[in-house]
């Protein structure tokens, strides 16, 4: 068995055989990703990527979070000055997941969300346990997230992408498999082994020959206007949604009457 330092303690990165385990631990923040933990999944796959015997990356969470999306309240405990020479498009993993030659099988374990959902519906299969359930957040905090905009309506179709993205419903592991958000959903207790037979079955196909099927099914998915993303995640909108949902307060533009609502 050999590992990996992905530069951060919450990333445990372990791969024995043609089999790389990511496992992302970071409970005391319910597996918020920070930014060297988005960065640390995109070094994980150029990682598998390198080796030369075929290998596939399995992802999956810990307790009952896969992963519910970036870090909103601040507590980055695991940062390092590397990071700060970065953009932010050169940090996330979303593109590198899609893109990967080598197979990548997300086992969702728990609560999907944000960052986290676009990860499992990004890789090649995504398995769910029966106790999964997802849900795409970001207009709540004032984020235009643009590649949910280009991805999801491919994935699951225009009417579910805009009830999804724009009321931010919760789906369960069933409803999620049902409408395409991801293909597979077995029992909690197996959700690993099936996970690992379904990266097994991809290594089994021809690498040249899959690469060029992932390809064109990767072109349905259309580009993603990372600019207006951008500048929507720096602006003061996404700004006052992530400083409410750290202070546990609706944002400022939640009408009165339904300030008691959900954050």
């Amino acid at each position: 068995m050999s590992t990996h330092d992905l530069g951060t303690p919450h990333l445990r990165f372990e791969r024995e055989g043609h089999i790389a385990m990511l496992r992302i631990d970071r409970p005391a923040a319910r597996n918020a990703l920070s930014r060297a933990m988005y960065f640390g999944i995109k070094r994980a796959v150029e990682i598998v990527n390198g080796y030369e015997e075929p290998t596939a990356l399995l992802i999956t969470g810990t307790g009952d979070v896969f992963a519910p999306g970036g870090e909103l309240r601040g507590r980055e405990d695991d940062a390092y000055p590397e990071l700060d020479t970065l953009t932010g498009a050169d940090v996330i993993p979303f593109e590198a997941v899609r893109q990967s030659q080598a197979p990548v099988v997300s086992a969702v374990n728990g609560i999907c969300q944000g960052g986290g959902l676009l990860i499992a519906m990004l890789s090649d299969v995504a398995v769910a346990s029966e106790r999964a359930s997802f849900r795409a957040p970001e207009l709540f905090r004032g984020i235009a997230d643009m590649g949910y905009a280009a991805y999801l309506p491919h994935q699951v179709g225009l009417a579910m992408a805009r009830d999804m993205l724009l009321t931010g419903r919760k789906l369960d592991a069933a409803e999620a498999r049902d409408c395409g958000l991801v293909s597979r959903v077995t029992a909690h207790a197996e959700l690993l082994d099936r996970a690992r037979e379904a990266a097994e079955d991809i290594l089994r196909t021809g690498p040249d020959a899959r690469l060029q099927v992932k390809r064109a099914l990767n072109a349905q998915y259309g580009l993603v206007d990372f600019m207006s993303f951008w500048a929507s995640v720096r602006g003061p909108e996404a700004r006052e949604g992530m400083t409410a949902f750290a202070e546990k307060r609706p944002p400022a533009w939640v009408p009165e009457s339904l300030a008691r609502g959900r954050l």
